[in-house]
Parts: C-alpha cells; structure tokens; sequence
C-alpha cells in the first residue's frame, strides 16, 4: 500500500525504519500472486484500534467498507452513480485520501489498506467530512486488483510512500516490480494516470526505471530527470514538510496510459 505519512499513530504494517525517521504505514499489496513464491510487501503487525477508530468501524464500515469478493465488483451500485474512478492502495491513516476526495467529489475513490487501525482512521474522516465518495477494502491490493477491478476501469491510481525496504536484500519485497506495474496498468483505461511518490531516492530511481520500461505508459514530465512536480491534488503531509525542512527529498512520478 502506499502509506500515508500523517500516520504518526500508526503501529504500522511495516513501519519505516529508515533515516528520514518517517512514521507511516507501508503497502497494503502484496506481489505475492505474481510469483511462484509467495513475497509480501507488507507485514501485518497488531495495532490499537482507539475507541474511536472502533465506533467508526461499526457505525459506518457496513456503508463504506466493500468486502473482498474473488469476482469483478459493480462499483456503478457500489458508489450509486458513474464517476471517474480512482485506486488507492495503501491510505495509512487516511488523511491524504480523505483531503483529496473532499477536494475531488466528482470522483470516486477505492481505497484499499489492510491495516485496521487506518481503516477505522479514514471511515472516522469519512464521517466527520461527510465524505460519500471513498470506499474501502481491507485486503490485499494485489487480489483486489485481480479480481474485483476490471480491465480499462480505472481512471487513475495513487500510490504513496510504500514501504521502500532499503536494504537491497529486502529490494524483492519492493511493490513496485515489473508484474505488478504491468497488472496495474492493465486496469487503467486508455488516458488514465499512475501517480506515485517516495521520499527514498533508491526506490524514486527504481520505480523511474520499471515504469518507463512497461510499453502502455507515457512519462508526463517535462524535466530531464524524469520525475513530476507534485500535483495541486496531492497534499504536503506533515511527516513530509518536516523531511523538506531536513532538506530530505520527496521525488512523484506521473505517467499515463496511452
């Protein structure tokens, strides 16, 4: 998943154990089902669901939270209305889903996050905004991707800051990997886009490297180097106004399907 780096709360599903001291939530997919071997790209770790988190699962998870089913979903009935359709995978916390779709209500977001306690954080935002343009999967990104996204349904697909496993023998368990970009890529429609971000250069560099190799995508930028400015429609989270200010670099990468 990509986590979100508001996640200060966040006993994460694989926390940042990295130099820029991020509190965040890695990855919710998992590249497991795109090898023989199963790889995961997220540990699962028990967090504290806050008593708040919890009510928000149980007044509004039967509303906004989707169950897996191992078959394509009717997000038209699900969302109650035909929209542009975005995919987030891995949310953390939450808060960058939730600004972004109060931002957004003409689109439709998924967001998917395998951590509870985030999932019980976003359907807190979700009420407390009275967001009706989210809905949530607690499972693996990966599954969903397979079995509940159609092809060419997706107009759009946001992932931020997954969990960068910088030590190159972890490098393997990276979600960014060939198989799976081109997976994802297979459910993006014709002029869609696919927006990642990172604060590790390694992985900025990596994930630079498999997208402009998978043949359906175009690179929107501009500059030499290959990665975007931020888009006005992801916002500066906390976590990463602090990392600017240590002069930490924050590196989104934009391309579209062509």
């Amino acid at each position: 998943m990509t986590h979100d780096s508001d996640s200060n709360e966040l006993p994460a599903q694989a926390p940042f154990d990295r130099v820029n001291d991020h509190a965040a939530a890695d990855t919710s997919a998992d590249v497991s089902t795109l090898h023989h071997r199963r790889i995961r790209s997220f540990v699962t770790r028990a967090g504290r669901v806050s008593p708040g988190q919890q009510r928000a699962i149980d007044t509004l998870g039967p509303r906004f939270v989707v169950p897996y089913e191992p078959q394509p979903a009717d997000w038209k009935a699900i969302f109650g209305r035909e929209a542009p359709r975005v995919l987030e995978i891995g949310f953390g916390m939450g808060a960058t889903t939730a600004e972004i779709a109060a931002a957004r209500p003409g689109d439709d977001f998924i967001g998917v996050e395998v951590h509870e306690p985030g999932v019980g954080a976003l359907l807190k935002l979700i009420g407390e905004q009275e967001l009706g343009n989210i809905r949530i999967l607690q499972h693996d990104a990966v599954e969903v991707l397979e079995h509940m996204i159609a092809p060419a349904s997706l107009d759009g697909v946001h992932i931020y800051f997954p969990d960068p496993w910088h030590k190159a023998r972890h490098h393997k368990r990276r979600l960014i990997q060939p198989k799976f970009v081109t997976q994802l890529v297979s459910r993006i429609r014709p002029g869609g886009y696919l927006h990642l971000a990172t604060d590790w250069q390694n992985y900025a560099e990596q994930m630079l490297e498999v997208l402009s190799a998978q043949p359906a995508l175009v690179n929107t930028a501009d500059a030499a180097a290959g990665y975007a400015s931020r888009p006005d429609y992801r916002p500066v989270t906390k976590f990463e106004k602090r990392g600017l200010r240590l002069e930490h670099g924050v590196w989104d990468l934009v391309f579209r399907r062509k």
